[in-house]
C-alpha cells in the first residue's frame, strides 16, 4: 500500500505502557504507516471474543491492511508466531485460533512461521512477543518486506472448536457466540442460515427463560425493557433490550443456548 495501515487489537488495556510500546515499536521502523486501535478492551486471555471482534472489523480496512491482533495467554510456549497472507489482508500474531472466524471469510493464499531474528527487535522478552516479535513483523511488512523473508511456509494452523448452529425437528439451535458492551446478545446463527429455515415472522427465539416472537429491524422497535430479536450489524441473530442491557434481563451468559422454534 502506498500509505500502509496496522491495526491494533489487544487484551492489554490502556492503563499500561504496552501498547504504546508497540505502536513505538512500530513508528520507529515505519513512521509513515498509519496506526488504528480496533480494541484493547478484550476480556483477558479470550481468544475467543477477541476472534469474533477482529472478524467484525477486519474487512471495513482497505485492501492490504495489515491487522496484528495479541491476545496470547500461551506467550513464551511453543505456540507459533505466525503472519497469515489472505486474498485481501495480512494477519499477524499467535498461532492460537484468534483468527478462526476472519478466515471463514477470507481465502488464505499462505501462512508463514516468523522466526527471522532480522525483523525482531534485537533485546527480546520472553513475555512480550506483541512488541519484541509481532510489532517490528508488521512495520517491515508494511515498508514492502515479502512475507517469505519473515519464515518458512507453514503447512497448517490452529483454528477455535466452532460449534455451527443444528436443525433439531422443527427447532435450530445456536449459542450465545458474543456479548457487547451494550450487553446485546449475539448468537452464532447468521441471517442467511436463519432465513433458509423460517420466515421473519413465523418463528419463536427462546433464550434464557424468555420467549420472543418473531424480529424487528431495528433497535427503536422494542419496548423499553423488553427482549426483542434482531440481524445485527455482524449479519447474526441477536437479542437486545431497547435502552437496556440483555444480559442483566435475561440472566445469560456467552455459550449459553438460544433456539428458534418454527411456529
Amino acid at each position: 500500500m502506498k500509505h500502509p495501515i496496522i491495526t491494533l487489537l489487544t487484551d492489554f488495556g490502556t492503563k499500561d505502557h504496552y501498547v504504546a510500546s508497540m505502536k513505538g515499536t512500530i513508528l520507529n521502523i515505519n513512521p509513515k504507516c498509519t496506526l488504528v486501535d480496533i480494541t484493547h478492551h478484550v476480556s483477558p486471555h479470550d481468544i475467543t471474543e477477541g476472534a469474533f471482534i477482529l472478524a467484525n472489523a477486519y474487512s471495513s480496512f482497505p485492501k492490504g491492511t495489515i491487522h496484528l491482533s495479541v491476545i496470547d495467554p500461551g506467550v513464551g510456549s511453543p505456540r507459533a508466531p505466525i503472519l497469515l497472507v489472505a486474498t485481501n489482508y495480512f494477519f499477524i500474531g499467535p498461532d492460537n485460533g484468534l483468527f478462526t472466524f476472519a478466515l471463514r471469510k477470507e481465502k488464505v493464499r499462505k501462512v508463514i512461521v516468523l522466526n527471522n531474528p532480522k525483523y525482531f527487535l534485537s533485546h527480546r522478552s520472553t513475555t512480550f512477543h506483541g512488541r519484541d516479535f509481532f510489532a517490528p513483523v508488521a512495520a517491515h511488512l508494511s515498508l514492502g518486506v515479502k512475507p517469505e523473508a519473515f519464515g518458512p511456509i507453514l503447512d497448517s494452523w490452529i483454528e477455535i472448536d466452532f460449534e455451527n448452529p443444528k436443525m433439531r425437528g422443527r427447532a435450530l439451535i445456536g449459542r450465545i457466540l458474543h456479548i457487547d458492551a451494550f450487553g446485546n446478545l449475539i448468537s452464532n446463527i447468521d441471517g442467511q442460515n436463519l432465513f433458509n429455515h423460517v420466515r421473519e415472522d413465523s418463528f419463536v427465539v427462546r433464550v434464557g427463560e424468555r420467549s420472543i416472537q418473531g424480529l424487528k429491524k431495528t433497535y427503536w422497535e422494542g419496548k423499553k425493557n423488553e427482549p426483542m430479536a434482531l440481524i445485527g450489524s455482524g449479519g447474526f441473530l441477536e437479542v437486545s433490550v431497547k435502552e437496556g442491557n440483555a444480559q442483566k434481563v435475561l440472566k445469560v451468559k456467552r455459550g449459553d443456548r438460544i433456539t428458534v422454534e418454527i411456529s
